[in-house]
């Protein structure tokens, strides 16, 4: 998903910034149910990053008003930050019912259930949005993400366009003491971004997020320290990342992700440049039309390209599974193809990662700065395996396996596994990527793909979960010293 369609919250940051936590708790002792002071108090420790304290003070809020738009949907987006997205679905679901004619709450519930798989109902809140607000600038983006995702993109251009012409930049705001080290972010406006919002701390960074598609070349750039160009999909991205090329040609600022490098990432131009590694299987990889595979030319398309089934087919540009397809024999292809989104399909080998306990395994290691750092170990029995969907929750037994993997990646992988990703790496050449992949019984490491869209997120407020905390938040230090490393060479002292 796009990180240019957020969640939005309905307090305004200005007011909570002028009005102190004492002088709020003041009017609270004078007056425990007073709505208005309770509600710019959670919404100050909301924007500080306070969990736990606007928690309470919005559960409290609620307790005395619980049709509040405001404490509806703010809750809702602390808590969805937080990971909790049922919990987020419930809160602005009710945020709708209670005030079905303001447009936020629609545009907010549409875009947490277009992150749930649950398109149908997004789209009625996204024309239920659009319906009170024509121009409303997120309700178009929204609607643009929810079409490309149906395949229609010739409409997604046509809502992003009226989402993004008017609003090409957004500030967030700074949060720490002192001067900020200032960031500026490029991304796309069809997806394909890394998902930076648990990365990019406002204790240390302002952030001012660029879409690229649609800045005037003749405005100059935003103020910055540094570029973090987050545009990852390179096979869904590629008019984004041109823009991107051509805007960053102006900054004599340090870049992260160079553009160019990140566009050398599609799938099958990693199948190719990768493949000859030494210790590195590399599935083959190619991109053939949907024509041609629901057709009766599918057959010798196959042929040409020396694949045999079962193989796996999917449509570019989308991740966690989706439009994603395992072809077991020649009569189910045509089927298959036909019901997937798009014009052109990739057909990729299938690598056979089970294991002896015929378990499929899926790792996941960050390339940061050029050092390994290990993500997560999902354990599935289904050949489709990402951690959120595999059978990690409800297994003790696949979390230690996990658990394992993270405290002791070297052991886990081997000597030759290692210095495989670490070819994968300096051949990949950017400064944040991830690289999901199994291994075999001779330590290879079999690849599955490699790009800077890598999602990393903080585990759930559950005990369970509590192994998996040290890990990435190793993994979200070194981005931030990396940045901080690189805004500190470029700032003149």
């Amino acid at each position: 998903m796009p990180g240019t369609s957020p969640i939005m919250s309905h307090s305004a940051s200005a007011r909570s910034h002028t009005s102190g936590i004492e002088q709020l708790d003041r009017a609270l002792e004078r007056d425990p149910d007073a709505i208005e002071p309770r509600f710019v108090r959670a919404s100050l420790l909301r924007e500080q990053g306070l969990f736990e304290q606007a928690k309470r003070d919005y559960l409290e809020l609620l307790q005395r008003m619980p049709t509040h738009f405001g404490a509806l949907n703010d809750f809702g987006t602390l808590v969805l930050k937080a990971g909790y997205r049922d919990a987020a679905r419930t809160l602005f679901a009710e945020a709708v019912r209670h005030h079905p004619d303001n447009p936020m709450g629609h545009v907010n519930l549409a875009n947490l259930l277009l992150q749930l798989g649950a398109l149908a109902e997004a789209r009625v809140h996204f024309e239920a949005a659009l319906r009170l607000d024509p121009e409303h600038p997120h309700a178009h983006r929204g609607m643009g993400n929810l079409l490309a995702e149906l395949g229609d993109e010739t409409q997604a251009r046509r809502h992003r366009d009226r989402g993004f012409a008017a609003e090409p930049v957004t500030v967030s705001p700074y949060r720490g003491e002192g001067t900020p080290i200032l960031l500026l972010q490029v991304v796309s406006a069809v997806g394909g971004n890394i998902p930076t919002g648990y990365l990019l701390e406002d204790r240390y960074f302002q952030t001012t997020t660029l879409v690229a598609e649609y800045h005037d070349p003749a405005t100059p750039l935003p103020p910055h320290d540094l570029v973090l160009n987050g545009i990852g999909d390179a096979d869904l991205c590629q008019n984004g990342l041109h823009a991107a090329q051509a805007l960053l040609a102006r900054t004599t600022r340090p870049v992260i992700n160079p553009p160019g490098a990140v566009r050398a990432t599609g799938r099958t131009a990693n199948a190719a440049r990768l493949r000859g590694l030494a210790d590195v299987v590399v599935p083959r990889a190619v991109a053939l039309p949907r024509d041609t595979l629901s057709g009766n030319e599918a057959g010798a398309a196959l042929a040409r390209h020396a694949f045999a089934f079962p193989l796996l087919v999917r449509t570019p540009g989308f991740h966690t599974g989706r439009h994603f397809v395992r072809v077991a024999d020649a009569p189910s292809l045509a089927a298959a193809a036909a019901e997937l989104p798009g014009e052109e399909l990739y057909v990729i080998e299938e690598l056979d990662a089970r294991g002896r306990d015929g378990k499929f395994r899926k790792y996941r290691v960050m390339i940061i700065d050029g050092r390994l750092y290990p993500l997560h170990c999902a354990v599935s029995y289904d050949w489709k395996v990402h951690y959120f969907t595999a059978d990690m929750a409800q297994s003790a037994e696949h979390r230690a396996e996990d658990e394992n993997f993270l405290q002791h990646m070297d052991d886990v992988i081997g000597a030759r596994g290692i210095a495989a990703l670490e070819r994968i790496g300096a051949t990949l050449g950017l400064d944040y990527a991830g690289i999901d992949f199994a291994t075999n019984e001779r330590g290879e490491i079999l690849f599955f793909e490699a790009n800077a869209t890598m999602v990393v997120t903080a585990p759930l407020n559950d005990p369970k979960w509590d192994y998996r905390r040290p890990a990435v938040e190793r993994v979200r230090a070194a981005v931030r010293a990396m940045l901080m490393d690189r805004a500190r060479r470029a700032i003149p002292c």
